[in-house]
Order: structure tokens, then sequence, then C-alpha cells
């Protein structure tokens, strides 16, 4: 039956490209549940739904509907044009290389919407993590404690990073479905002295958004010369926010800027950044020291992920093209509002509730309580689909999570739900489901 279907598939594709009048018939613009269905029944199909791309995206190829489309909070899926961006070859010391980096330093700042007379951007190699523990690790002056307010999975890696590397600290921990409370804020700022108070942006272990810039006020009202450093991993790019509060904010090039994994970035205070000289007990993850050689020299200490800077020069080429980050987060609020409305007509029901704030980055939704359900199952069927969601990171409940950012449209969002809707059918679990109960 599949090598069937498959073949009036290759047939129907064949006729599309070779005749417009087959076209109107089958592109998915005109009749998307129809084809939506067609690919959710037969696992054998090219996977992925059909992106629609903003300006300078790239179309979909062949490689890319061979891919698995990505609802994760990272890696994402990237454009055509910026996988194919790393298929270069360029020297760490040649000029043209150099002229790149500074390039994307000079942006980052801009997108951040910051006065480069103040702020600078260093660039690091590794994960968003690595980035992370190169703040921790070069603020630290040891005589006073690092203040962690912690609402989900990676606020707590902040509070290991500090364990392992022996710093003093103290961390916070809040309602993994709430936002930090500002109250609590005010009141644990006022009862020490602190190194710097580090707060995560979007916490993705369960989509709750906190608010940073009425937190960093609070901090810098009450602590002047306390550093705020905000973990902006999973919304840098994808959300307009105020970081006029913020002296550190830590990002990473594989989440809403789309470019591929391989390095984080700080953006920093010029003056907060030079106080970290020689704090840092880590060779290559001194933040001063790794931004005294961009300056200096436009180079990186060691060796530079070179084809990763040049497929995010793409990815920054691409967000002026779509529009800045306004543009960007109206698409990515899009995704989500459809996805929340899928799978709210379902019966799921979300981890954060309604009336808190979970953002658009990601949402985490509730295990059905039926004895049919297994995630495990669910996820495998979906992946064999070619819909990759995420299991769930929160401690008190049964969840599993779906991402919209990324190069993700509508288009997916509602395949994704099509696709949702005919895995449950095939586990035989009713819906409109009912939700386990905290």
């Amino acid at each position: 039956m599949q090598r069937r279907f498959r073949s009036l598939w290759c047939k129907a594709n064949k006729l599309l490209t070779a005749n417009n009048n087959f076209r109107i018939v089958l592109n998915p613009w005109f009749h998307p549940p129809i084809l939506r269905l067609v690919r959710c029944l037969s696992t054998d199909f090219p996977v992925g739904a059909p992106s629609a791309t903003p300006a300078g995206g790239g179309g979909g190829d062949d490689g890319e509907r061979r891919s698995k489309k990505l609802f994760t909070p990272g890696p994402l899926g990237v454009s055509p044009t910026v996988r194919a961006a790393l298929t270069r070859d360029l020297g760490s010391r040649d000029g043209e290389f150099i002229a790149l980096v500074k390039s994307i330093r000079e942006q980052l700042v801009d997108i951040a919407e910051l006065p480069a007379e103040k702020y600078t951007a260093v660039l690091m190699q590794g994960s968003g993590t690595f980035a992370v523990e190169s703040v921790l690790q070069s603020i630290s002056d040891r005589t006073k404690k690092v203040l962690i307010l912690a609402s989900g999975a990676y606020g707590r890696r902040m509070g290991e990073i500090c364990l392992k590397a022996d710093l003093p600290h103290t961390v916070v921990e809040f309602a993994e479905n709430e936002p930090v409370q500002l109250s609590e804020v005010r009141r644990v700022v006022q009862s020490g002295v602190w190194t710097c108070v580090c707060v995560v942006h979007c916490e993705t272990t369960s989509g709750v958004v906190n608010h940073i810039d009425e937190i960093g006020h609070a901090v810098k009202s009450l602590g002047p010369d306390t550093f705020y450093v905000v973990d902006a991993m999973s919304s840098f790019g994808g959300v307009v926010e105020n970081y006029e509060t913020a002296d550190f904010i830590i990002s990473s090039a594989n989440k809403c800027l789309q470019g591929v994994p391989g390095f984080g970035f700080v953006i920093a205070d010029k003056n907060k950044l030079k106080q970290c000289q020689g704090r840092s007990a880590s060779l290559s993850l001194d933040l001063f020291e790794q931004w005294r050689g961009l300056e200096s020299s436009g180079q990186f200490r060691f060796t530079p992920p070179t084809h990763v800077l040049l497929a995010f020069a793409q990815a920054l080429r691409e967000l002026k093209q779509e529009g800045g980050v306004p543009a960007r987060a109206k698409r990515y609020a899009e995704n989500n509002a459809i996805i929340k409305r899928r799978l709210k007509s379902l019966g799921f029901e979300r981890f954060v509730p309604e009336d808190s704030d979970d953002g658009h980055i990601i949402t985490s939704f509730k295990y059905p309580a039926h004895p049919a359900f297994s995630f495990d199952r669910f996820y495998q069927e979906l992946s064999n689909k070619g819909q990759l969601i995420y299991p769930g990171k929160v401690t008190n409940a049964d969840c599993f999570r779906i991402g919209n950012i990324g190069h993700l449209f509508p288009t997916d969002m509602e395949h994704l739900g099509d696709c949702i809707v005919q895995v449950l059918m095939d586990m035989g679990v009713p819906t409109p489901v009912s939700s386990s109960q905290l």
C-alpha cells in the first residue's frame, strides 16, 4: 500500500513541477487539509510540511523535504540558504573573516538596540551553556555571592556551574509555571550583598517568560553596583524586549537568530566587562581575555567556528530581510497561537496557566490522562511523520513541549496539529482528551 501511495506521490510531484494546471490542484497552499492528511497517513512520504518562507530565507529544497521539522527549543531548523553558507571554507586569519566577525559583533549590539559606545559583543566557542559559564566564571570576585533567580532547569543549571567552579552563590527557586515574583526579588536582593543577580528570560523548561526589565530596575535600585545577568538564550532575536538594565545578555547562534549550533555570545556593558579582568579561573572561558583578543586583533584566541560564523552571517541577513526582530516575533507568535488553538481544541491543558505568561517561544502541555497514551509512542509516531517535539523537563508534572521558533511557519504548525490528531487516533486516545492532574 505504501509503495503504491509513494508511486502516486512521485507522479503527482512530477506533474506539479511540469504543469501549472496541476499546481493549482496539488499545491498545499490551495488545498492544505487534503495534502496534510495524505502526508500524515503515510510515513513513507517525504517528511515535513511545506514552509512559507520570508524574503531571503530560501525555498523548500529536496534536502528540506527530507529533513524533520524541529518543534524544539534547540537545535532548531534553519533555512536552506543558511545551510548552504556552511559549505564554504574561509581561513581564520583571512581579512575577510576578521571583517565578518567584526560585522557580526556590531550587528548583535544593534539587534539588542543598545548603544555601541557602551556595549560590545563577545563571541564564545561552544554551546550556549559555555557562554553562560564564561560569564559566571568571569564576573565572580569570590568575595560576594552570585544570586540566581531560578524558575526552571536552566536557572538551576547556573547553580550547578557555580557549585562546580566553587563560586559562592545562592539559588532562589520559584514555581516552574509562573514568572519570577518581583516582590520576592526585592526582598532577596535587599537581604545580602551580591556580585550579580542572574535570571533566565524565557525558561524553556516550561515556556514561562520572566519580566527582565522590571527585575533589572529592582536590582539596580537596590544594588547599583550589582551586575545584572540575563540568560536570553531562547528569546534573543525572537522577542521585542528592553535590555537597557542588563549588564550581560547571553544567547546562542542556533536559537531565534536561526543560525547553526557552534557558538554562544555575550552582549556586555564595556565598563562592567573591564572589571572582570583577572577574575576567571578558566583559560578558555575567560570572557575578558576573549574580548581583549577580539578587540586587539579581530581574531579568536583559539580556533574559531569559521563555517558556523559564515552561516550565522547569512542568518543575520535573513533576519533583516524578514523585517527584523518585530517581524520574526510576529511570525513566532502566529505559530504559537495556532498550536495552542489546535491543542486546546483537542482538550490538551497547558502547564503554564492561561492567565500567566508563557510567551511564544515554547509551550508545555500536560499528558492526557488516558491508559492508551504513551509519550514514548506519541513521540515516535510523530517523529515517523517528520515532526519532532520535545519531552517535558518540569519536575512536578508529566508534560511535553512544542517549540515555535526556528525555520517554522504557520503551515508547519497546522501540519503538526493534523499529525497529532492522526497519532492520537492511531493510539486509541479519544478527543477531547482529559489532562493529567498535577
